[in-house]
């Protein structure tokens, strides 16, 4: 296998972030309309306050990407993680998961968040095994989220 690279956004990885994710809800879930917001205009829902998008290269090709959101000064939420079907199992998702959360550290965030569903348990384990942990669920415009998870850097 080719090594995986973790890239910063890049405008020309756009289409990729939006083909990643609706592959992915798509699978287990019902793309929203909170979902379609991001995905098509990561700039203005993600990027223009200080959130992140990084990109997992396998040679030329994006294979994997996740977001951080930024919600205030303090808080970002890690979102949209997707890694393409036929590479999974191959530690994409954890290498994307420990680089987003680096880049909220670096950038002082004091508390990163995940929202998730409960039957997606192989993202539940990959999420504690970097460092999450349950904490209560709050409002989320997300209908399919019945489990919220935290990192705390303080």
């Amino acid at each position: 296998m080719e090594t995986i690279r973790i890239l910063d956004y890049q405008p020309q990885f756009a289409e990729d972030f939006k083909r990643l994710n609706i592959a992915w809800i798509s699978k287990y879930f019902v793309v929203e309309p909170h979902d379609l917001e991001q995905l098509d205009h990561p700039y203005e829902h993600i990027l223009h306050d200080g959130g992140q998008i990084l990109f997992a290269l396998q040679g030329d090709t994006v294979v994997g990407t996740v977001a951080l959101v930024k919600v205030d000064n303090s808080t970002m939420e890690l979102a949209k993680m997707a890694v393409d079907e036929n590479v999974r199992g191959l530690g994409i998702g954890k290498k994307l998961c420990l680089a987003a959360i680096e880049k909220a550290r670096e950038s002082g965030t004091k508390h990163l968040f995940l929202e998730s569903n409960r039957k997606l348990a192989p993202a539940l384990a990959l999420y504690t095994t970097v460092g999450f942990q349950e904490v209560a669920m709050q409002d989320t415009p997300y209908s399919r989220a019945d489990i919220r998870m935290a990192i705390d850097f303080e």
